[in-house]
């Protein structure tokens, strides 16, 4: 499990064997192994030196290992300062390519085929966003929601300005709604648009990635780097994101919260059933409920209620 911070499977074992029997000897965390004494010195040095374990004065030293909680997270900030040298020097790299080899076509695109290997290159884009993030949602989806959102949540408490269209199928997905809610509290800019004609991600106006065919995210998909095309997808999301409407904000009386998440979805085009499964109720309850927001706001049309309801929240 630790071995992504540089902790191999061996002296995890003895760190493991150590929270469950603090404060023991060489030879009693060999005992208790099954290791020869020779074994654990060698991993109890390394642990050491990993910050994961201290010794006492005594003799023979006794083996107090450091909370998991702290220790683990030291790792992950020193691999973390590893790979941002590494993400530096690799732009260092490119600067030093010569001009014409950066942008010939094969520098330029690339194929990105099998979901796996697209999770991995979206995980890679989100990770070495700097400054922006421009996000066109629709399903399907080659990744995780919960951990493109973890990573999303990393990169809004580093100050990046992450700005996120949403489609209605975004939004019809068990959990959609809130999920969108909940990255918009956290500091995400999202507006819904009816018809979000691609999924696209674009991080610092310099990189994008798309489907290699719309609506198969997860065969294959496009990775353009700094090219007239990326700046000609970036064109593209700005305009949609002119049309779109803001992402109705959440709020702290519960049933105020069900109206607005309510008239979110109106706005972004959900028929009364897809409405009701996010809210959990009937649609019959949906329909008289927006028959009431509509006279209440004065609209004619389900999208004018959304539309009314985001200039006046």
């Amino acid at each position: 499990m630790l071995e992504s911070v540089g902790v191999d499977a061996d002296d995890e074992a003895v760190y493991r064997a150590l929270l469950r029997a603090p404060e023991c000897t060489v030879a009693e965390l060999a005992a208790g192994t099954g290791r020869d004494q020779a074994a654990i010195r060698r991993s109890v040095a390394r642990l050491e030196e990993l910050g994961m374990l201290s010794r006492t004065a005594h003799r023979p030293a006794r083996l107090i290992p450091a909370r998991p909680d702290v220790a683990v997270e030291v790792l992950v900030a020193r691999r973390q300062a590893e790979l941002e040298r590494a993400r530096t020097a690799a732009l260092g790299l490119v600067a030093e390519m010569q001009s014409p080899a950066r942008y010939r076509p094969e520098n330029l695109v690339e194929v990105v085929v099998g979901q796996p290997a697209i999770a991995a290159r979206y995980a890679q884009l989100q990770n070495s966003t700097e400054r922006e993030l421009l996000v066109l949602d629709r399903p399907p989806y080659a990744a995780e929601r919960a951990e493109s959102d973890s990573r999303e949540r990393q990169l809004l408490r580093s100050q990046v300005d992450v700005r996120v269209i949403y489609s209605p199928e975004s939004l019809a997905l068990p959990g959609g709604v809130e999920l969108a809610l909940g990255a918009a509290d956290a500091g995400e800019r999202a507006r819904v648009h009816p018809q979000v004609p691609i999924k696209l991600a674009i991080a610092d106006r310099s990189i994008a990635l798309l489907p290699l065919a719309l609506d198969q995210m997860r065969g294959s998909a496009l990775v353009v780097r700094e090219s007239a095309l990326v700046e000609a997808l970036a064109q593209l999301f700005h305009q949609l994101w002119e049309q779109a409407l803001p992402l109705v904000p959440s709020g702290d009386d519960d049933g105020a919260d069900v109206d607005r998440r309510l008239l979110t979805m109106l706005a972004a085009g959900l028929k009364d059933d897809a409405i009701a499964r996010q809210l959990d109720v009937s649609s019959r309850t949906v329909g008289r409920r927006v028959a009431e927001l509509m006279a209440f706001l004065g609209a004619r049309t389900r999208f004018e209620a959304g539309v009314r309801a985001q200039r006046l929240l």
